[in-house]
């Protein structure tokens, strides 16, 4: 069974390491792997966009971990859902809004709080248990069913024409789906045109370019540059679409 975590905890620190041992006990003989340690720190909307278009490649009956939990220890829920064949277990905080959203099969479920949780540390204390649990086939963690439209968050759009990921060469995710955009030519942030491209290849080094990546998403770059410094990007970043490339629009 393959179990893949998905935080914003970073890769340094205790954090990742005591999920892991949490899990070396729920479920032994299980497959972890870090799907991210370094989503958009303290932001559930961008991250849930991220995640979303990242579970593509995990095989049916695959466990995530999805922990991107600012208010930890406060009212949310802790919830487990059942995905188009996958599990997810995190807080009740938009993360997996996105994939309700886009699912053809969706059941959730609450989690129960172990009275020796800490406060803070939700991800060690309740999600990892409960995703061991899940990965042996265990569902008697599995509180309360609830209605899966409730983790929706209906004023979050379909898709996010923001900056929602940024990785270690400077390429910059937004949150729109390219198949969404097929007819999109020009991508503005703030009043640079940026024109599309197949991929780093096709363009001159040290242009701007933007393209469908590898995950579905469409993405800013620089050909040998970081995107990032260049556009001067950050998390958050709104971007602005145009269906046609204007005649007159300088070079990239």
């Amino acid at each position: 069974m393959l179990i893949a975590l998905a935080t914003d905890f970073g890769s340094t620190g205790p954090y990742m390491g005591q999920m892991r041992a949490v899990l070396a006990t729920a479920a032994p003989g299980g497959t972890v792997i870090d799907l991210f340690s370094d989503l958009p720190a303290f932001e559930p909307k961008l991250a849930a966009y991220v995640l979303a278009a990242h579970l593509g490649p995990l095989p049916p009956d695959s466990v995530v971990i999805g922990v991107v939990d600012p208010g930890v220890g406060g009212e949310r829920r802790a919830v487990a859902l059942r995905v188009d064949g996958r599990w997810l277990v995190g807080p009740d905080n938009g993360l997996f809004a996105p994939l309700v959203r886009r699912s053809l099969a969706t059941e959730a479920w609450t989690l129960a709080c172990p009275p020796q949780a800490s406060a803070s540390f939700h991800g060690r204390d309740i999600f990892a248990p409960a995703a061991g649990a899940l990965a042996r086939g265990d569902r008697s963690g599995l509180v309360a069913a609830i209605d899966p439209a409730s983790l929706d968050r209906p004023d979050w759009p379909d898709d996010l024409p923001h900056i929602v990921y940024i990785d270690s060469y400077g390429n910059a995710m937004t949150g729109l789906r390219a198949s969404e955009y097929a007819g999109t030519g020009v991508i503005k942030v703030g009043e640079r045109p940026i024109k599309r491209a197949r991929t780093f290849g096709d363009v001159a080094a040290g242009s701007a370019f933007f393209y469908t990546n590898a995950n579905g998403l469409l993405e800013i770059a620089v050909s040998r540059g970081r995107a990032d410094q260049r556009l001067g990007l950050q998390l958050g970043s709104p971007v602005l679409l145009q269906a046609a490339i204007p005649d007159n629009d300088p070079a990239p």
